[in-house]
């Protein structure tokens, strides 16, 4: 069995059967992707619940080109490489666009699979086209925008795990850049507000509220920002005025689930060495030498505590491996 402690960011002490280091792309078409088989990048958005009767496939592919046109910047980037990495080669390049998306952990790879965003601003926006070999029918495929079938922290690569490989994303960068400040704390900034400003305050803030997965474990937020139809909102705001939440549509927004956390005082619990990190209610941490059960247990504590009072049924971010696979947390009744 091959430890997998080091290969994710809650360094949970579980095992894989066996394990393959992805380094040329070369190599994809030569793999056997036998089931139960499970693919990682840097496993920021990871959580082993148990040992993986598999093989664990890390992709580490690397090497990023940049395209300059007239009016826009074509970046091409290979799976492997470092998300945040690659978002501060490309502030130091005046290449714009990326800068609310500073400090996410993860790979290239992982970022369209979850359609990762902050601040107001989603990775699908700028992708272009993702290159990736389906595993089901054994061909490469490059796909647009709307082949990814983005959505809220989702997209064809979440539905359906393990058909595609991903081993590049293409990014269009307008040169015509446009500040994307509406959210707080980047409504505060003053001034003629640069990228870099952004840059350097998102970095800010996020040091500031979220725990170094080097040094405290963790997988980032752990539950999605739940979206709600403006009526449940009404009645959910007769129980709490100030409650925090985001226009996404018409007749939607979306609940701060961190803030629901604290208001029901949920931030003290604990299970085992699973813990709710007490500067952002929507991380949890491994204190040292939890399992993955313990993890699973707070989420699901957490879970039926928020359903009961608010009937709101939140949604675990953080990808959850099993045995055999992927699993789902369920809410006790």
């Amino acid at each position: 069995m091959i430890d997998l402690a080091e290969r994710h960011t809650f360094k949970l002490p579980a095992k894989s059967r066996s394990l393959v280091e992805l380094n040329s792309s070369d190599a994809v078409e030569q793999l056997s992707f036998e089931e139960p088989y499970y693919l990682l990048g840097e496993g920021s958005n990871t959580l082993f619940v148990d040992d993986f009767q598999g093989t664990v496939i890390c992709n580490q592919l690397l090497g990023v080109c940049i395209e300059e046109r007239k009016t826009d910047y074509l970046v091409t980037a290979a799976a492997g490489e470092n998300w945040h990495n690659f978002v501060t080669d490309l502030r130091t390049r005046n290449i714009d666009g990326l800068e609310n998306l500073a400090l996410i952990p993860g790979s290239i790879g992982a970022a369209p699979v979850q359609n990762i965003g902050a601040y107001g601003v989603e990775v699908s926006t700028f992708i272009e086209q993702v290159t990736a070999w389906d595993i089901r029918a054994k061909r490469w495929v490059e796909m647009t925008r709307g082949d990814c079938e983005f959505a809220y922290r989702d997209s064809v690569f979440k539905q359906h795990p393990g058909r595609w490989l991903i081993t590049s994303v293409v990014f269009r960068l307008p040169k015509n850049w446009q500040p994307v400040t509406h959210y707080s704390p980047l409504n505060e900034l003053s001034g003629r507000v640069t990228a870099q400003n952004i840059f350097d305050k998102v970095i800010e803030v996020r040091q500031r509220k979220l725990p170094d997965p080097k040094v405290i474990p963790n997988a980032g937020s752990f539950f999605k920002n739940p979206i709600v139809a403006k009526d449940q909102l009404d009645e959910l705001l007769k129980k709490w005025p100030d409650m925090v939440y985001f226009p996404v549509a018409d007749n939607q927004v979306k609940v701060a689930a961190g803030w629901l956390i604290e208001q029901l005082g949920l931030k003290s619990e604990f299970v085992g060495e699973a813990a709710i990190n007490p500067y952002q209610a929507l991380v949890l941490i491994n204190r040292g030498q939890a399992s993955g059960h313990d993890v699973t247990q707070l989420a699901q504590k957490i879970m039926k505590q928020v359903a009961d009072v608010s009937g709101i049924i939140l949604e675990p971010e953080v990808r959850l491996v099993g045995q055999h696979g992927l699993i789902q947390l369920l809410v006790e009744k």
